[in-house]
């Protein structure tokens, strides 16, 4: 098979009962371009279900396509890390295994990546809408990008809009051009979850031709016992959310010459100024003794980092509304929380 147009990366951990759901998806989704695309099956240590099995019953079936690998359990930063570096794809696109495709949003957008894979050329990041699946409830959430990024046509960062707090670009959204991912050296932490904030903001500097499609290609699972994304379990893992937000506070100085596209660094600030305010919110709702202690502690990493980033982010209004003291202050945290929960439909 010559080089593929796109590698999916599916880590695999203990998600026997949604993998056939997520690779029939990406199969139906792919079924005119399948000869030229590969799915690699990142199995990260599974125990607690057949899912290595599973794994090598869907390499058998479609070995011109599928690939099966399994590593001792390093987590899902270094299952990406190993579909990756296991990726032959001009594309690259992660699917959490209990995560889906839309079928036709995924025929559109293989149709354009064909074109930019032949491309001498091709673009850097491709981007596709995804869409908050609240299965249990039956509700579905689509964030779009609509406001903010042309559409149909390439551009570079000075051609964005204002994103809002909803709108950020998260991993289920991008497709990165394989070699660039590859030439920045990202490699994301082992045994460490929310690790996907890194792998859509460290790359994004290097970025320079993007390409929008208004379709609802990811389909995101909400509402799985134990998933990452659910509010009890953020605040048991606040210790790993502190890791990343420390990584990408030392991946650029947005305060200085490390992101020189305006736009961009006004993107970026802002996201990072949301991982800070995750830290801080989920320390004070944690009600662990060293809460306070460890919310000042991650402001200060800014500030050792950059005195005028922590002075920027500070003056900002959740900056300050994050470092309320007191039982009003608390109280007021953990309200706007609330309101933005239901405002922005996330978790």
């Amino acid at each position: 098979m010559t080089e593929p147009i796109i590698s999916f990366a599916v880590p695999c951990y203990n998600v026997e009962e949604y993998l056939d759901n997520c690779v029939n998806s990406i199969l139906a989704g792919c079924a005119e371009y399948l000869e030229s695309i590969e799915i690699i099956l990142v199995d990260d240590g599974s125990v607690k279900d057949n899912t290595p099995a599973k794994v090598d019953e869907w390499a058998a079936l479609h070995p011109t396509i599928i690939r099966a690998v399994h590593q001792e359990n390093g987590g899902h930063g270094q299952a990406v890390n190993t579909g990756l570096a296991e990726s032959k794809g001009t594309y690259f696109k992660v699917v959490d295994a209990d995560d889906w495709l839309g079928e036709e949003a995924c025929k559109q957008v293989l149709a354009k990546l064909h074109q930019f894979a032949q491309s001498q050329a091709p673009i850097d990041l491709v981007i596709a809408n995804y869409v908050y699946e609240k299965v249990f409830e039956n509700k579905r959430t689509p964030i779009r990008y609509t406001s903010v990024l042309p559409q149909n046509k390439q551009f570079s960062w000075s051609s964005i809009g204002r994103f809002l707090p909803s709108q950020n670009i998260l991993m289920h959204s991008v497709i990165y051009r394989t070699q660039l991912l590859k030439d920045t050296g990202l490699v994301l932490p082992q045994h460490t979850f929310y690790v996907d904030n890194i792998f859509v903001y460290v790359p994004l500097p290097h970025v320079k031709s993007i390409y929008y499609l208004n379709v609802d290609l990811y389909r995101y699972f909400i509402g799985r016992e134990g998933q990452s994304v659910n509010e009890k379990t953020m605040i048991s893992r606040i210790d790993q959310q502190l890791r990343i937000t420390r990584i990408m506070i030392d991946a650029y100085d947005l305060a200085g010459d490390d992101v020189p596209e305006p736009k961009l660094r006004r993107y970026m600030e802002n996201y990072l100024l949301m991982m800070m305010v995750i830290c801080s919110v989920f320390l004070v709702m944690s009600e662990r003794e060293d809460a306070l202690e460890q919310r000042a502690a991650i402001w200060r990493y800014l500030h050792d980092r950059s005195p005028a980033m922590y002075n920027r982010m500070r003056k900002r209004f959740l900056g300050h509304a994050v470092n309320l003291n007191g039982r009003t202050g608390h109280y007021t945290i953990k309200s706007g929380y609330r309101l933005s929960q239901k405002v922005f439909k996330f978790n």
